[in-house]
């Protein structure tokens, strides 16, 4: 079965086999970034309101016991994989092929338009877009409070090898993400405005053509611009999607292994997590803390993130 992500971050058309990136041996390190320290214990993973997209696989909700691990408490901003290039002289899948995927409203005039996106004609293939300037080379430089986008599943791995860090497991992410609430629907409670105050960034307005801003954001925002959940983390509704460890499979919960699951043994997709603010319910309700997409590894976008966790 395959996956169309395409309305959350678009495919590429192909999958394209790059050779892996030589990074440079370095002495350089991050310094430590703010790190939620998650407690081992179980939790019901899945949707438990029936309000998922079939093709998804939100279901069966299941219980699923998980040892105790670190995680960011932010996904990992522009500065910080900044640092990481300084470091390495890597260079991302995007910055390799040209050109990445950008939502149509923030393309600058005169930008050179490689294609479009026949399932999700609001992706736009911008000549040049990449990490350092996320809507093409005539946009603004990606601001470095913001989450770093624009970056391949490899991309993250690498990150992670240079950091001493990995990704986290899509158990892990959801449980994180969690903060401790059982079986609520978002990170902070079943309510998408609780006494009509914004909780993340998402979409408010007509989707594609207008976002209202209404959360105080139009495009991505500083990482921890919303509340922490119950176990310190921010962004994990909304925003940008973080990549995770795992293979996707539509039908993986009902074979999961009931204890630290780890996904499937392959696949063609990796999981993402968390929506992004691009994410509506009209066609996109992804900032539930159970749902869940997945995109080509290859696949790199202007909302299309990550965060770690300690080895």
């Amino acid at each position: 079965m395959t996956h169309d992500g395409g309305c959350c971050t678009p495919q590429r058309a192909e999958a394209v086999a790059l050779p892996l990136r030589p990074m440079r041996l370095s002495a350089l390190r991050p310094a430590p970034a703010d790190e939620c320290e998650v407690p081992s214990g179980s939790f019901v993973m899945g949707d438990a309101f029936g309000e998922g997209y079939p093709d998804d696989g939100e279901g069966p909700a299941h219980e699923v016991e998980v040892s105790g691990f670190r995680i960011d408490a932010e996904p990992v901003t522009v500065a910080r994989f900044a640092r990481f290039v300084e470091a390495t002289g890597y260079a991302t899948v995007a910055e390799r092929l040209g050109g990445s995927a950008v939502f149509h409203a923030f393309v600058a005039e005169g930008e050179t338009i490689l294609g479009r996106s026949e399932a999700a004609p609001w992706w736009w293939e911008v000549a040049g877009a990449t990490w350092r300037h996320p809507s093409g080379p005539l946009s603004a430089p990606a601001a470095e409070d913001h989450p770093v986008t624009q970056v391949a599943f490899s991309d993250a791995v690498s990150y992670c090898l240079w950091a001493g860090r990995r990704l986290p497991t899509e158990a892990e992410w959801e449980y994180a993400a969690r903060g401790g609430l059982a079986s609520a629907r978002y990170a902070w409670g079943d309510e998408l405005t609780p006494g009509g105050e914004h909780r993340c960034n998402i979409w408010q307005g007509s989707f594609p053509a207008r976002d209202d801003g209404d959360d105080g954001f139009v495009g991505t925002s500083p990482v921890g611009s919303f509340p922490a959940n119950g176990f310190g983390l921010h962004d994990v509704a909304g925003n940008v999607w973080e990549w995770c460890q795992d293979w996707f499979a539509a039908d993986y919960y009902s074979r999961s292994s009931p204890r630290d699951p780890m996904g499937p043994t392959s696949g063609e997709f990796r999981v993402m997590r968390g929506g992004s603010h691009l994410c509506h319910e009209s066609y996109c309700n992804r900032y539930r803390v159970s749902a869940r997409s997945a995109s080509a590894p290859d696949s790199t976008a202007g909302n299309l993130g990550f965060r770690t966790v300690a080895l």
